[in-house]
């Protein structure tokens, strides 16, 4: 276990990435946590994957033990926007995946899944698993800030995309980053039954409806955001079609890119959910923070931020 008290966290100063590196860094069976990121630059524009490359890095330099990041959006919803009610991780869902988001994210989960069990350069075996999160809110969570400034600048109302009876699952970051540091300690103690293996993030936040989740998460903060209606589709069909128009003629000026596009529009609007206990029967997963408490951290760093553009 000597050599497994180091633990490298990629993307280290990401929103998930520095929740982990916060409590790795409280466990007391951890010699030294590294923190690694970067900053896009020409210099690594030539590597296409940077999975891959972390991967062979591993086989390279015999680190034998990863936990990968990946999404639910590596799942679906597929381009016909099939839904997925209360699935889990053995649920069988096909068909390509429309965000693009979620298309990087299943090849990389491919890459991580395919690798394990791979030969590293002393004789060792490399062994891998993979923590699906889905919407993840907390402290600088900058969606949520972007929302509350909206629904400020419409006097204090909050609208939302979803139909009433789309269901979607959300997690505190905490508790995501939890079940990262749990997973890499039982990795490395039980790796017959983690090996190769992917896991839903979940903790208890309310799994129904997710404006109601952020309508919660910002009236705790400020009392004056009242819910507000539901927007319909063909409002957002006819102005995504009219971002686009207006893309077109500014392109030879401006680059213009709007925040919401088909893609993104149909997998806010398509119920995708799961319900699983995997964690907990394989590496003794609980949430480490309650949906009272989680909400409360989220609400007092919203109201920070909004004071503060310094800590969005």
């Amino acid at each position: 276990m000597d050599g497994a008290q180091i633990y490298l966290v990629t993307g280290g100063c990401g929103f998930i990435g520095e929740k982990i590196t916060e409590l790795l860094s409280q466990q007391d069976y951890i010699k030294e946590v590294r923190v690694f990121d970067s900053v896009a630059r020409k210099e690594v524009e030539k590597f296409a994957t940077g999975t891959e490359n972390l991967l062979r890095a591993c086989c390279a330099l015999n680190i034998p033990y990863v936990v990968y990041t990946s999404s639910i959006a590596a799942v679906g919803p597929n381009i016909l926007r099939e839904p997925m009610l209360r699935g889990n991780e053995d649920t069988k869902y096909s068909g390509e995946v429309e965000l693009p988001y979620g298309k990087t994210k299943a090849m990389a989960e491919r890459l991580v899944l395919e690798a394990n069990g791979k030969k590293l350069s002393n004789g060792g075996k490399l062994t891998t698993c993979a923590i699906r999160a889905n919407t993840v809110y907390g402290e600088r969570a900058k969606f949520l800030h972007e929302l509350y400034l909206s629904a400020k600048a419409h006097n204090g109302v909050l609208n939302y995309l979803e139909p009433e009876h789309t269901e979607r699952n959300s997690t505190y970051v905490g508790n995501v980053a939890w079940m990262h540091v749990l997973a890499a300690r039982h990795l490395q103690l039980k790796p017959d039954i983690l090996a190769g293996q992917v896991y839903y993030s979940y903790d208890d936040t309310p799994t129904t409806k997710s404006f109601l989740i952020r309508y919660q998460l910002m009236s705790c903060m400020d009392p004056s955001i009242r819910l507000g209606s539901h927007i319909p589709y063909w409002k957002m069909w006819l102005l995504i079609h009219l971002y686009r128009i207006i893309e077109v003629i500014l392109s030879p000026f401006w680059k213009f890119r709007p925040s919401l596009n088909f893609p993104l529009l149909h997998t806010i609007v398509t119920t995708f959910s799961f319900e699983t206990d995997k964690a907990f029967r394989h590496f003794g997963y609980k949430p480490l923070y309650s949906w009272e408490e989680s909400k409360l951290r989220t609400a007092q760093w919203l109201k920070m931020a909004a004071g503060n553009p310094s800590l969005q």
